[in-house]
């Protein structure tokens, strides 16, 4: 099964980077750029999971609702993306789900950062994506993390995909960076082995985010915007060619019980 999953938050990354960009911009920019993710997901029939922050969602309900209405799955990103209290996962779970009156079930921290399982596990989810099993430099060592699923309690862990061997993350910043061919490569490596792959994005990935108030270094900005959109439209293209059904992170939890 193909697991797109797609982080829709408020675009605070040149934060990171003392860059400068108001909300209403951070807001802008990632919904221009989901309604582009939209448009490719319904091009090519796939579907896929959205970890919203409850502050991106509440404000853009319509495209929350629309995303619904097309058969894609709502997780939790939290409440905010820049601050995090235990006590978001609970409430961004019960604030999604009360929305748009729908079940939330999974959860992505904010960057990945690490979160207490037995928390999850209380905040009332049934699964978490939030590690990349790899080792990155600066942010991540998860080597000694499980290379596939497991579950840890009641809570199944469904990992961002890595390559088998070297552990190569598929992740977003690799399928900006990397040759297509290569990428392919690894995501068919992946498939082969596996029988799965979850690969994440975000929305402002599909707009235009090189301004230089930004500070954004190269590597984050590279095949942005327009050069996303067709190089994403060309992969949903391959994998509709593979033996391997799009499918929500809530379908793949079933189909593995």
């Amino acid at each position: 099964m193909v697991l797109l999953s797609f982080d829709i938050e408020e675009f605070d990354m040149p934060l990171e980077y003392n860059g400068e960009i108001s909300f209403e911009d951070q807001l802008s920019i990632s919904r221009k750029g989901l309604q582009n993710i939209l448009s490719l997901l319904k091009k090519h029939k796939a579907k896929a999971t959205f970890f919203s922050t409850v502050v991106f969602a509440e404000n853009n309900k319509d495209l929350i609702q629309e995303l619904l209405e097309e058969g894609h799955e709502l997780a939790s990103h939290t409440w905010f993306h820049s601050k995090f209290e235990i006590e978001d996962l609970i409430k961004s779970r019960e604030r999604l789900a009360e929305l748009f009156d729908t079940e939330v079930t999974g959860l992505r921290m904010p960057r990945m950062m690490k979160v207490n399982e037995k928390e999850v596990e209380k905040a009332g989810y049934s699964y978490n994506s939030s590690v990349n099993p790899t080792f990155l430099p600066g942010r991540y060592n998860n080597l000694k993390v499980p290379r596939t699923y497991f579950n840890e309690g009641s809570v199944l862990q469904i990992q961002a995909s890595v390559s088998p061997g070297f552990r190569i993350p598929l992740f977003w910043l690799s399928f900006h960076n990397f040759p297509m061919g290569l990428y392919k490569k690894l995501a068919k490596d992946v498939l082969k082995k596996d029988q799965y792959i979850n690969v994440y994005f975000h929305p402002w990935e599909f707009a235009d985010i090189k301004d230089e108030k930004f500070k954004l270094p190269g590597f984050t900005t590279k095949n942005t915007g327009k050069a996303m959109v067709d190089r994403f439209d060309e992969f949903l293209t391959y994998l509709n060619k593979t033996n391997y059904n799009f499918g929500t992170f809530q379908e793949f939890q079933k189909s593995i019980r």
